[in-house]
């Protein structure tokens, strides 16, 4: 992590974000299949933490956990991040999203006729 976060502002990012490894679906029997494949000794390990992060099961929707995970684990993971980004001067300031240049679809006859103000 620390080696992508330097090397990211090093070429100028400005802000950093992460996503913990989700596995919905298909992509868990694909990932599963890699790890024996390839990494058949760290597969038991790598699944079990990834249990951990998420509630002892290989997936979770919900909204505020499948993003960042929880426990001990992810908590580590996001302090470590948090203080990559600090050390390598990445998240100091939130921009302002600019929506001047927004302009309302002028379409007529089809799904954005849902958003329109004569509803």
């Amino acid at each position: 992590m620390e080696a992508i976060i330097e090397h990211c502002a090093e070429a100028g990012a400005e802000t950093a974000g992460y996503v913990m490894l989700r596995l919905p679906h298909e992509v868990n029997e694909l990932f599963q299949d890699w790890l024996s494949r390839y990494m058949p000794l760290k597969k038991d390990r790598v699944m079990n933490m990834l249990r951990d992060i998420r509630g002892g099961r290989e997936y979770d929707a919900s909204y505020h956990a499948r993003m960042r995970g929880q426990g001990a684990f992810a908590s580590l993971i996001k302090q470590r991040f948090v203080h990559c980004c600090t050390q390598f001067g990445l998240n100091r300031k939130r921009r302002q999203l600019n929506c001047s240049a927004f302009e309302k679809p002028r379409l007529t006859g089809c799904q954005f006729d849902l958003f329109s103000s004569h509803v």
